[in-house]
């Protein structure tokens, strides 16, 4: 539900623009497929720092929308599909694997492109991130007594570029950082424990850009 209301958010704002999308000379339209590294930070307070609850580092594949304005503003929206994220512990004999959830991190970003550099072409952003996560409560290794929040909205910066080897093929080089956290409530033998787990991942991605 929350994708589909980015995706509208998207066309309405490209709609607000008709005349500049049909002056402009190029087709507006830009596609980007990245693979990302999701680098967890993994704050922690409350029970969550007490049983030193983390998630694990993991790769992702990511699939961009882009459409500009003008030569220079874009917006980006930013997609892939549920992604299982393993969350480590301390419980019995030390960190071990508690159990999985799924996160769905959609992005939507308003972008600034740099066009004076030949092929290289430098790009800034700054949007809003909702991740869903689901499975919340799956984790087998302390009998399912944890769950987290259903969801997490924070503030996505990214800095890239794109290197166009023609009119219409490139590749893309990126960075994202995102502000995003949940809550960890305890039930049954670990209730009253509770704490927060603030992920802010870093995203540091590389991937093939087609410009329509």
């Amino acid at each position: 539900m929350r994708i589909k209301t980015l995706v509208a958010a998207m066309a309405a704002v490209a709609s607000l623009t008709p005349i500049v999308a049909q002056a402009a000379e190029e087709n507006p339209w830009m596609l980007r497929v990245r693979a990302v590294d999701v680098l967890y930070q993994n704050g922690q307070s409350g029970a969550v720092q007490d049983l030193n609850i983390k998630a694990k580092n993991q790769w992702i594949p990511e699939f961009d929308v882009s459409y500009f304005f003008t030569k220079n503003i874009a917006a980006e929206l930013v997609l892939t599909w549920p992604q299982q994220v393993n969350i480590y512990a301390n419980a019995g004999a030390g960190q071990q694997n508690i159990g999985k959830v799924t996160a769905l991190p959609p992005s939507l970003l308003a972008q600034y492109h740099f066009t004076d550099l030949g092929a290289i072409k430098p790009y800034v952003g700054l949007g809003v991130n909702y991740t869903i996560f689901g499975n919340r409560q799956n984790f087998p290794a302390i009998a399912n007594q944890a769950q987290i929040s259903q969801s997490s909205v924070g503030v996505v910066a990214q800095v890239g570029t794109d290197y166009m080897f023609d009119k219409n093929w490139g590749m893309n080089v990126d960075l994202k950082y995102a502000t995003m956290s949940t809550n960890v409530t305890g039930s049954g033998g670990l209730a009253g424990a509770s704490g927060k787990l603030t992920l802010n991942p870093w995203m540091p991605a590389v991937g093939v850009t087609y410009k329509f």
